[in-house]
């Protein structure tokens, strides 16, 4: 006879799913009352960048896990305030004698719960933490690179191979798994005292949300999996670089904002990719999708193991660069005003949508950094950070850092054209009519370069240039060399040890693993 003697907190952070939550199976583990928790911490939206699309994701998703937990006889349990404040009180309220969550690599997240566990101690609370929002222990994987994150894709890939394949998920518990003694005490009063907010609860202004073409939540999450799972040809097949920036159906997985919030554990991801590359010939990293997912992990570790990661200052690894100080093309670029239809229409598919391709990513990352604009890509990164669904602290700094050629890539004279290499996918423009339909009129010859039509032609198009629909901010032709020069002389103050080509440092062969530089070959100045 098994005796029931845990009152168990199970506090949901970013893992919002049953499926592959080992915290939360450890806490059913000789459990008698279980709670699972959610806790809206204010310094978030006191210290980041939440927009309102990832507001209605992350309330989505609550939802989606009271209801699975419902299926449980159970239910969240959502609080708001700061953790170190509201736990004790809990822990204290419903005699708490555990209390599990899943690791959390970013550096608030190490900080807070370094002291939750100290709280929790001092309550005599024992404190279970598991590994299951990234594939690997990040620590392990910087202790197996001589205590140092590995700076390249290749050695990141040579440490984990030493290290095997990731963990396989742990199945989400059952009815069974529920109806062993284990309960959930929760009154009548449940969503008075410990409901889902609204966005209205939360003073959000609904006013700008956009379509919601991308639901949030676990069930979501798994039904899309399974949809692109069974394309077995497709996923063996995909090849990123390979893939669309302007379509007008999504050419990727978009699992991503679903990864990033825990909805779908990356480890079932991997190992639903393992089972549809069994006996088959496929891609591989790091263009496949097993790449996409390293990629994932190669910055979680590099941010783990980088100081400053997210800031240039005090960042050991990153170009020290003079960015200027221009108000006026930054909020250009950012509210879709550039002048440049590329650029701005994909800026105003992440506004409205909160998703873009990720080679969009690159092309209008590149266009406020090095190549037009100067514009710190810290700039850059807050903006993803309010707008992209999936915005994830360590993949958002080290992608800005990539993109700027401020670390990890440094061919930075590979510049992508705002007008050429949107052409190479679609030629006719029907992206930028999509997005910019106050253009859709203008003939494909014009489309990406609207300034050159002849008046005739933006009369009868119903949009004049300069009034209708702003003329180019900069001179790309002229800025993206003086730019390329300011780069290099970036470079050339580094210290003679930056110099050092680091997949050389690292004991790797010279070669290019670079998506960026396979495409920007290809982009046209």
């Amino acid at each position: 006879m098994v005796i029931m003697s845990q009152n168990c907190i199970h506090w949901f952070r970013k893992g919002l799913r049953l499926h592959d939550n080992p915290a939360l199976i450890t806490a059913l583990k000789d459990c008698r009352n279980i709670y699972p928790l959610f806790i809206l911490d204010p310094w978030y939206p006191n210290n980041t960048h939440i927009g309102i699309n990832r507001w209605r994701f992350l309330i989505e998703a609550l939802k989606d896990l009271d209801s699975s937990l419902k299926k449980l006889n159970s239910r969240l349990f959502v609080v708001r305030g700061s953790p170190t404040e509201v736990l004790p009180k809990l822990l204290e309220k419903w005699k708490i004698t555990r209390l599990t969550f899943e690791v959390d690599t970013e550096p608030y997240s190490q900080s807070r719960d370094k002291e939750v566990m100290e709280l929790a101690k001092k309550c005599g609370v024992e404190v279970i933490s598991k590994i299951s929002h990234t594939l690997y222990n990040i620590d392990r994987i910087i202790e197996e690179n001589n205590g140092k994150p590995p700076l390249t894709y290749v050695r990141f890939q040579s440490v984990i191979k030493a290290i095997g394949p990731p963990q396989k998920p742990v199945p989400a518990p059952t009815k069974e798994d529920m109806n062993v003694g284990v309960s959930t005490p929760f009154s009548k009063n449940h969503e008075e005292e410990f409901g889902i907010p609204t966005l209205e609860d939360l003073g959000l202004d609904t006013s700008s949300l956009g379509p919601n073409l991308f639901p949030g939540g676990e069930q979501e999450a798994l039904r899309r999996l399974d949809e692109h799972m069974q394309r077995t040809e497709w996923v063996c097949s995909f090849e990123k670089p390979q893939t669309s920036p302007n379509s007008l159906i999504p050419s990727t997985t978009i699992l991503s904002p679903y990864v990033r919030f825990g909805c779908l554990s990356a480890r079932t991801f991997w190992w639903r990719l393992t089972d549809v590359y069994r006996g088959k010939k496929h891609s591989a990293p790091p263009v496949s999708l097993h790449g996409q997912l390293l990629w994932r992990e190669f910055f979680y570790t590099t941010a783990v193991g980088i100081p400053n990661f997210n800031k240039m200052e005090g960042n050991p690894h990153c170009v020290q660069v003079d960015w200027d100080n221009n108000p006026e093309h930054l909020a250009a670029w950012r509210e879709a005003r550039t002048g440049f239809p590329f650029i701005d229409a994909i800026m105003t598919q992440l506004q409205q949508e909160g998703w873009i391709h990720h080679l969009a990513r690159h092309a209008v990352a590149c266009f406020l950094t090095r190549g037009d604009l100067w514009i710190s890509w810290e700039e850059g990164q807050k903006v993803f950070e309010k707008l992209l669904l999936d915005a994830d602290w360590s993949l958002n700094a080290g992608n800005w850092q990539w993109l700027s050629a401020s670390a990890f890539f440094h061919q930075y004279f590979r510049v992508y054209s705002p007008i050429a290499f949107g052409k190479k996918t679609d030629k006719y423009g029907d992206y930028i009519k999509k997005y910019l339909p106050v253009l859709k009129k203008f003939p494909a010859e014009y489309i990406y370069e609207p300034w050159k039509a002849p008046r005739s032609i933006q009369e009868k198009a119903g949009c004049i240039v300069g009034n209708d629909y702003p003329r180019p901010i900069v001179q790309h032709e002229v800025i993206y060399k003086k730019n390329i020069l300011r780069m290099k002389a970036a470079y050339a103050k580094r210290s003679p040890e930056d110099h050092v080509d680091r997949t050389v440092k690292h004991g790797v062969k010279r070669k290019s693993t670079s998506v960026t530089e396979m495409f920007a070959k290809k982009a046209k100045r």
